[in-house]
């Protein structure tokens, strides 16, 4: 190989590997640091795209899990309306059935009429009023919204049925006599069934949900871990590089250090 002063080959030779190994250092550092794989789309353009599409499903599957539980919320409120006015109508039994015996006063049949009446405004503020964050509880088919961030599916809430004086077929008059106290009474009957058909459609529905959210959140912590894999530093692999990248860095500024030196070569044969 023959001596001359333009190009110094060996020393660009050790310059760019030498640049190539502080390059690999540095990144490997930055893994270390951040405890990621992948900072940027130079590291891993098809991973980085991956991770993403897996951060947006784990995100969207861990509020579809939170939307079922609110659904839930929503529905234990019509829930427990349900058990107060069932208790109410229970009262409105034993009213009725005391009313239709033939021994009872007029006095005391119109006492028992004014209790009952009282019983069916009480329902009816129940049904009226109750609400789940402002919205109401009966007459209102909430649908409850959960996606995997690609597919989506929607589970309607129950359609709850007003219930109040007028949809239990239950006069506003009561059973100022005991015949009319026999008609409410089957009336009163009626109404129970139907409450009792309404909490058992609710139960089933929150139980739905409470499933739904279950697995929404299995599959949110599945696919936060699928990210996990793709994405995170493997600290055995990175430590290991960089010990390796510390001792070619060392070894290539030794080599460029004796690539320069060798130019010196050439000022001893012109002495």
């Amino acid at each position: 190989m023959s001596l001359g002063v333009l190009n110094n080959i060996s020393a660009i030779y050790a310059q760019n590997n030498l640049s190539n190994t502080q390059a690999s250092l540095q990144k490997t550092l930055q893994q270390l640091s951040s405890g990621s794989r992948i900072n940027s789309g130079a590291d891993d353009a098809a991973g980085l795209s991956l991770a993403n599409g897996l951060q947006a499903a784990s995100t969207a599957l861990s509020q579809s899990a939170k939307n079922a539980s609110q659904g839930v919320d929503m529905l234990q409120v019509a829930d427990g309306a349900m058990s107060q006015i069932s208790s109410l109508l229970n009262r409105a039994v034993t009213l009725a059935t005391e009313s239709a015996n033939g021994t009872m006063n007029t006095a005391q049949i119109g006492a028992a009429n004014a209790e009952y009446l009282n019983i069916l405004g009480e329902i009816t503020n129940i049904s009226t009023n109750t609400s789940y964050n402002g919205i109401k509880s009966f007459n209102t088919a909430a649908a409850i919204f959960t996606t995997d961030g690609t597919n989506s599916q929607t589970d309607n809430g129950t359609a709850l049925a007003k219930v109040d004086s007028s949809t239990l077929a239950l006069t506003a008059t009561g059973f100022t006599t005991a015949a009319l106290a026999q008609t409410e009474l089957a009336k009163i009957t009626s109404a129970i069934a139907t409450i009792a058909t309404d909490r058992g459609v609710v139960g089933a529905t929150i139980n739905t949900l409470t499933a739904v959210g279950n697995v929404m959140s299995t599959e949110s912590t599945n696919t936060l871990a699928a990210e996990n894999d793709v994405t995170a530093t493997d600290y055995g692999q990175a430590t290991s590089n960089m010990s390796k990248f510390q001792i070619l860095s060392q070894t290539g500024i030794a080599a460029l250090a004796q690539a320069n030196q060798s130019q010196n070569l050439i000022t001893k044969l012109l002495q």
